[in-house]
């Protein structure tokens, strides 16, 4: 017996070590080859199917915002303004405004008052830009942005921010909170803005007047006054 074991233990001992190896690297191949086989699993198909249809919605919502930078301003095109900008022009100097604007106040949420500045006039990528002289009612514009901020809630989802864009729309709307009053003072400083430069370009038809006296005793906050 005593033999036998020692045998046995020579015999282990003079297996050259590369076999082992080799044993061991067949192991593992025969191994991920059978993982390779089976079937991808039924989680894995979920998520590309969820990352295609989050996909789909986020094309289709930046095709909606198209219309953000062909539109003309409604006002500047009716005053004859050469050139006039567009729509997002207005909403991405507003967002710089307000994020430079908030910086001045510490009880002041800046991330928000820039999706404030982001959002405020999204819904006119269908509606387009209607001012108080265009013969729609507060009332009718409203209904009909609201609509359109539903739809883009729908069309993004929760996933994709739908629900808070539809939030912070009507926030704005509202203009109850201090971000919201802010952006409301800095969509007319913006407006302002934009007239004196049209007017220093002579780049109008018309008289810009309006433009100025629209806003006189309205401001709401102090840097609106301010600036």
């Amino acid at each position: 017996l005593i033999f036998i074991l020692d045998a046995t233990a020579i015999a282990t001992a003079l297996v050259p070590l590369p076999l082992f190896s080799f044993l061991n690297m067949a192991d593992k191949f025969r191994l991920s080859s059978d993982a390779a086989e089976d079937p991808p699993s039924s989680s894995t198909d979920e998520s590309a199917a969820n990352n295609n249809d989050t996909a789909s919605r986020a094309i289709d919502f930046l095709t909606l915002t198209r219309a953000l930078k062909t539109t003309k301003r409604t006002g500047w095109v009716m005053r004859g303004v050469h050139e006039p900008e567009s729509i997002s022009d207005h909403m991405y100097r507003m967002s710089l405004m307000s994020m430079i604007a908030s910086f001045s106040n510490g009880a002041l949420d800046t991330n928000r008052c820039i999706k404030l500045a982001l959002i405020h006039d999204l819904a006119e990528a269908t509606v387009g830009d209607i001012t108080p002289h265009c013969g729609v009612s507060d009332r009718d514009k409203h209904a009909m942005e609201l609509e359109t901020m539903e739809r883009i809630r729908t069309m993004l989802g929760p996933m994709m921010g739908g629900d808070e864009m539809l939030a912070l729309w009507k926030e704005y709307e509202s203009g109850t909170t201090e971000e919201a009053k802010l952006l409301k003072d800095l969509d007319k400083i913006e407006m302002i803005l934009q007239a004196q430069e049209y007017e220093a370009e002579g780049s109008h038809e018309q008289s810009l007047d309006q433009f100025f006296t629209s806003t006189e005793g309205k401001w709401r906050t102090e840097i609106g006054r301010a600036w």
